[in-house]
């Protein structure tokens, strides 16, 4: 069965009733109140990762997107997006920066830009690698590309990609993303695990459009996926987009689902995503007490940050340098855990 194949089954699978062991975590989730199921989902996470939260440097090196998503501050139509490029040397030098600060794990998303050829991401990539001494890993986040580019950027040096699929129901999938399809979506992902990439995807929640149901599938096609990173964060409306007059919907979806999460995939990787402090001045916090345990801290140059607005209201945009850090540092002490520039490689790979 090839890949394409295999995203079909799995959406498939998908509909129908899942396996025991799932259906008693689902139930459990759907019978307990939110402590209770943030403490357990928080001392799964404590016994399998201890309380150690990784730090990733998120460099934010284009806002160019050929894409439409209608929930997206970049998309293509948006012709309020000041837009940007990172040059190659720009994107390499504001790395090696970070490697020198400790960041030793590298996070370079971007919108679904083609002016980054693979023959570019590949230098970029090749480029940090071999002036870092192979120390550094490489997550990259650039959306739907071939096979054939995913193999060269994995033997270019890139260890980790994420892919985020957004929501589980494939007419929903369809509709937001302008006609790309769920299958195609999770055909890349599969395309990317063949690689032995590092895998990671995710998903918003409270999305326009999506019920409980649509919830528990998000969280159900995670654990089908066995992925080695799971990234999500809430629905946040941007005005200037056609979902803009959406209601936002609350908070704790969110911190509901990263317990189930932690509490489906155990082994994953799970941020405490941005948008999570951008709802909430104690979002991230909310989120590490529920089984998160990754932290990003954007070290994308000051001059064009501001510019990469998926969302409005973006928490980082406040955050600089090792103030940023240190004040993430605090609070990542006060919910008992500890901040840890380790490259934090996904379990199976230790």
């Amino acid at each position: 069965m090839n890949n394409k194949e295999l995203s079909e089954k799995i959406i498939e699978d998908l509909y129908k009733e899942p396996d025991r062991k799932t259906a008693e975590i689902i139930e459990y989730y759907l019978n307990t109140g939110t402590k209770e199921l943030c403490d357990k989902a928080a001392s799964v996470c404590n016994d399998i990762h201890g309380n150690t939260v990784f730090l990733r440097g998120l460099v934010e090196f284009t806002n160019y997107c050929a894409m439409d998503c209608l929930y997206c501050g970049i998309r293509h139509s948006n012709g309020k997006a000041v837009r940007y490029r990172m040059r190659e040397s720009s994107i390499v030098e504001t790395a090696l920066a970070g490697f020198e600060k400790g960041f030793r794990t590298f996070v370079f998303q971007g919108g679904e830009d083609p002016f980054y050829t693979t023959d570019m991401i590949c230098r970029i990539v090749s480029t940090i690698k071999n002036s870092t001494g192979g120390e550094a890993a490489i997550t990259l986040s650039e959306g739907i590309r071939s096979r054939e580019d995913y193999k060269a950027f994995r033997e270019a040096g890139a260890d980790r990609y994420l892919i985020r699929f957004e929501t589980s129901d494939p007419l929903l999938h369809k509709k937001i993303r302008n006609g790309i399809t769920l299958q195609r979506r999770i055909e890349a992902i599969l395309d990317l695990k063949s690689l032995d990439f590092e895998t990671g995807s995710g998903y918003m929640t409270g999305l326009p459009g999506e019920t409980e149901e649509t919830g528990i599938r998000n969280a159900r096609l995670c654990r089908m996926l066995e992925l080695d990173m799971i990234g999500i964060g809430p629905f946040i409306p941007h005005k200037d987009t056609p979902l803009g007059l959406s209601d936002q919907m609350p908070f704790e979806l969110c911190i509901r689902a990263t317990a189930l999460l932690r509490l489906l995939v155990p082994s994953a990787h799970i941020p405490a995503t941005t948008a999570a402090g951008s709802i909430d001045p104690e979002g991230r916090e909310k989120m590490l007490k529920a089984g998160a345990n990754v932290l990003m801290i954007n070290i994308t140059p000051d001059d064009v940050k501001k510019h990469y607005l998926l969302y409005p209201g973006k928490v980082c945009l406040e955050e600089e340098g090792e103030t940023g850090l240190g004040s993430l540092a605090e609070r990542v002490k006060s919910v008992n855990r500890v901040l840890s520039y380790n490259i934090g490689s996904a379990l199976r790979k230790t």
